[in-house]
């Protein structure tokens, strides 16, 4: 579940805001901070949208420039987030 979005600083020496949602897990109810990779894909996203996140890189580590940031954005609403982005499919209407 998708409840918040917000943008995560680089680290230095790069100067850029993340794009990043905060998403509670249905499995357990942690709250993590998710990538959203693409450039405008944020528009996608709605709150109390349902997301599928993947792991993002080395095992348990953030990476590059995102600090603390573990997990990528993969679905919105069981519809992929690049299939979205290139125009192929529609967000279903709820």
């Amino acid at each position: 579940m998708c409840f918040h979005f917000s943008g995560v600083e680089a680290k230095q020496p790069n100067s850029a805001i993340r794009k990043c949602v905060r998403v509670q897990l249905i499995k357990n109810g942690k709250k993590i901070t998710a990538f959203v990779p693409n450039d405008g894909c944020l528009n996608f996203i709605e709150e109390n949208d349902e997301v599928l996140v993947a792991g993002f890189g080395r095992k348990g580590h953030a990476v590059g420039d995102i600090p603390g940031v573990r997990f990528k954005v993969v679905k919105v609403a069981n519809v992929s987030l690049l299939a979205l982005y290139k125009g192929k499919k529609e967000r279903p209407r709820s």
